[in-house]
């Protein structure tokens, strides 16, 4: 009898060490990008996303959650609330852990997440028209001592349409008056109705000969703009940009996080996702765990500091 239970209890042994050793993934990946389709970080997470079921041999799928004026945090939520085992993916922007654990919702509160990692910069910069009278910001500065000048962007809460806030601030001018729009593109410039664009250099590819690029609000420079400066060369403490990345629950096993990882480097560093960059202007690259993490710490302080210069 003893002997019965003895290999009756190795067998149950044997069976959850195997359950123990299956590989990442075992069934199908989620991977939830809390905008609308079409945009950048949803093209380049859906490449990710088919690289993955490649690779692995399990569906990988792209789930859009955009939340309305919840912006990414209804989404955020749904990737916080998941199993800690890699089934589900968040593909997030800066605001996610650095502003979201601050909103006081519940399930953001402490950061639930881990990075895989960065992938995205959006390309954002300050443009104005080739004709106007300022065509730097050091020119903008002094002509908005005597001037009105209007900005348009995509929303006062936005990264970088706080960044445009301080910057003024910074340089000792401020706005005449700023306003949100749906669209801010060629047509936003010539007719117009404001001075200065916070907006990506890709709605803007059309005209590039027509306008003039003031300040990109990205890490480095853009190659389609290289003479513009960034926002952190012309006030270091401002240095931020708006970037996406892939997200899990901080209680993902190091393993799966890191097979995740293999697969977005590999995805990002591809002719594929390298041509879908030069012809959109944006900046791609793959920022590991260890190394995102240290870049949330950093923009969460300049995060503080942009609230503090402008009172917000």
């Amino acid at each position: 009898m003893k002997i019965h239970v003895s290999l009756a209890l190795a067998a149950a042994l044997a069976v959850q060490a195997g359950a123990a050793l299956a590989e990442y993934p075992e069934g199908p990946v989620t991977f939830v990008v809390p905008w609308p389709p079409g945009d950048l970080e949803d093209v380049l997470t859906r490449m990710i996303a088919e690289d993955f079921q490649e690779a692995y041999g399990q569906p990988a799928a792209v789930l859009n959650r955009p939340g309305g004026g919840g912006g990414p945090f209804p989404g955020a939520v749904e990737v916080a609330t998941a199993p800690a085992d890699g089934s589900m993916v968040g593909s997030f922007v800066i605001g996610v852990p650095v502003v979201g654990p601050t909103l006081g919702i519940a399930e953001l509160a402490p950061d639930p997440f881990t990075p895989v990692g960065i992938f995205l910069t959006y390309p954002f910069v300050l443009a104005t028209a080739r004709n106007a009278p300022f065509q730097t910001m050091q020119e903008l500065a002094t002509y908005a001592q005597d001037n009105e000048v209007l900005l348009g962007h995509f929303g006062a809460s936005l990264t970088p349409t706080q960044v445009s806030f301080a910057l003024a601030h910074e340089m000792g001018f401020s706005w005449g008056s700023d306003a949100a729009y749906d669209a801010l593109d060629c047509n936003t410039l010539a007719s117009g109705d404001v001075d200065v664009i916070n907006t990506t250099i890709q709605l803007i590819m059309p005209c590039l000969d027509d306008v003039t690029i003031l300040a990109a609000v990205t890490g480095e420079r853009l190659g389609q703009a290289p003479d513009a400066p960034t926002v952190g060369e012309l006030v270091p403490d401002l240095g931020i940009s708006l970037w996406n990345g892939l997200f899990v629950h901080k209680d993902t096993p190091p393993d799966v996080i890191a097979r995740i990882a293999e697969v977005a480097q590999a995805t990002i560093a591809s002719e594929r996702a390298q041509t879908f960059a030069a012809e959109t202007g944006a900046q791609i690259y793959w920022q590991d765990s260890e190394a995102a993490a240290a870049q949330i710490e950093s923009d969460i302080a300049t995060m503080a500091r942009i609230a503090e210069t402008t009172g917000q």
